[in-house]
């Protein structure tokens, strides 16, 4: 039987069984700066690169989902973040590694905008433009709103870093497993992963 192909919004033939790992940014991918707009500044953490080569050769595309309430601030300029997000996007094209999107939500603290995490607004955004699995699908990111948007959307949520604790967040869902950084937990979601 013939797996039927159907076509995205963009163009991309969509596979039923695609999945995607959806990363936060700030503290996850990079050093968190707290409302990062110089793009000089951008620094990675150990691990990043190697982590996501990995993935990608299991099979996973990516997705940066980043809250950037710095924007509404004025913290933080549109322009500075397309740079941001270009120069991320070249650094991990060195290593082999491409971003499907970068999604943000500029929206304050105090928005239950949709989009805003812990909203899973960025992921069904993602999920639907590119025709990703949500079930087979990850998020990954330093805060328990990460793991609530992807929650939320219907993946399975790491959290990463000792920013904060499971325990606090009661009134949410924990993640399937909580990891020092993103290279620690690719055994887990490598083992985890419906191959």
């Amino acid at each position: 039987m013939r797996r039927q192909r159907k076509e995205s919004k963009n163009g991309d033939v969509l596979n039923a069984t695609n999945r995607a790992i959806f990363f936060d940014r700030d503290g996850t991918l990079i050093v968190d700066k707290v409302y990062l707009n110089d793009p000089d500044q951008i620094e990675y953490l150990p691990g990043v690169f190697e982590a996501l080569v990995q993935l990608q050769k299991a099979g996973f595309v990516f997705f940066i989902a980043t809250n950037q309430s710095g924007i509404p601030r004025g913290l933080v300029t549109i322009e500075n973040l397309t740079e941001i997000h270009r120069r991320m996007a070249e650094a991990f094209a060195q290593h082999g590694v491409k971003f499907k999107e970068f999604f943000f939500a500029p929206f304050p603290t105090e928005s239950d905008h949709p989009l805003r995490k812990p909203n899973p607004g960025m992921l069904l955004a993602g999920a639907e433009k590119y025709g990703i699995d949500l079930k087979k699908s990850w998020m990954i990111g330093d805060r328990m709103l990460d793991v609530e948007a992807g929650h939320r959307a219907g993946a399975r949520s790491i959290l990463v870093g000792q920013r904060e604790k499971v325990s606090d967040f009661k009134e949410w869902r924990p993640p399937a497993g909580v990891f020092e950084n993103v290279i620690d937990a690719v055994p887990f979601i490598l083992e985890s992963a419906e191959l």
